[in-house]
């Protein structure tokens, strides 16, 4: 098979055809270059240029080989700038897992600026519970995850975001919702049907949602049950009970659910980014320094 720097060659030849000129080209002197080609036309099995004393012409086959080589060179660099972009950390996809919340607040901002900064990357993004987030990153099926904070562990590294804290939220209707400038006891609403959040779907929020009604001095009845936050609060619009959010969901504004601020602040579990520790791919870097250059510009 014959050599890149052999195509490259051939092709300035081609389109000088005339070796001199060619030689000034590729900046090297003529009797090298004739002899590569005499050696090229041997490798390849077919002469490729008719040449006179005064005259340099393409045959057939040295046509139809032009074509091909101009599409191999092409390839050949579009590799090279692959290869360089990708390095730079410009190109490549990063592998996402957010919980729920996140897509509220802080990631439609933070994949708005990796988007303006990096526009030839590929992003792909899916929920996920904070527990199977941080065990998909230890696998290697996500770079990067959004999750609440857990514990440590040396094989991961962590970016804190973002703290949220728990708002109630309740249907338009109910008769404490008229009062949403002042802070709401939350013991208020230890007799309501509640819109609960199974401990199998999201361990960490669960047990954060049963401290909070706790700390007010009760054990609220899980009378419905939904999958996510975005859920209990459709479900709460409908008017089934009411509940408890992070209060970044609660500036999504959803119609028909008010929401009160509690007249104790209990603070949610750090919203964290985590990957990799020692992960050195240099997109998965960028996405990381992205990240922290948005949390310290929204504080």
């Amino acid at each position: 098979m014959f050599e890149m720097r052999q195509a490259r060659y051939f092709v300035a030849v081609a389109e000088e055809l005339h070796f001199g000129r060619a030689a000034e080209v590729l900046q090297m002197s003529q009797p090298p270059l004739s002899q590569a080609i005499r050696a090229l036309e041997k490798q390849v099995g077919a002469r490729l240029f008719d040449r006179t004393s005064r005259s340099v012409a393409l045959t057939e086959a040295g046509q139809a080989f032009l074509r091909e080589c101009r599409v191999l060179l092409a390839d050949a660099e579009r590799a090279e700038q692959v290869a360089r972009h990708t390095q730079a950390g410009l190109t490549g996809t990063v592998r996402l897992g957010a919980v729920t919340s996140a897509f509220a607040d802080p990631l439609p901002g933070i994949l708005e600026k990796f988007r303006a900064e990096r526009p030839a990357a590929m992003l792909r993004v899916r929920e996920v519970d904070t527990h199977d987030g941080r065990d998909a990153v230890l696998r290697g099926e996500l770079d990067a995850v959004l999750v609440r904070q857990v514990p440590s562990d040396r094989r991961l590294r962590s970016l804190p975001l973002r703290r949220d804290h728990f708002v109630a939220a309740l249907p338009a209707t109910h008769p404490l919702a008229a009062e949403s400038s002042a802070p709401l006891d939350l013991a208020a609403l230890a007799d309501e049907y509640w819109v609960w959040l199974p401990r199998r779907i999201s361990p960490n929020y669960h047990d954060e949602l049963v401290a909070a009604c706790r700390h007010y001095g009760f054990s609220p009845t899980a009378t419905h049950t939904a999958t996510s936050i975005a859920s209990q609060l459709a479900m709460v619009a409908c008017g089934l009970g009411v509940t408890l959010v992070p209060n970044s969901s609660a500036a999504q504004h959803r119609r028909g659910v008010i929401y009160r601020e509690l007249t104790h602040t209990l603070e949610l579990v750090e919203l964290s980014l985590l990957w990799r520790a020692g992960d050195d791919e240099p997109l998965v870097k960028a996405f990381m320094a992205t990240a922290k250059d948005f949390a310290e510009g929204s504080r």
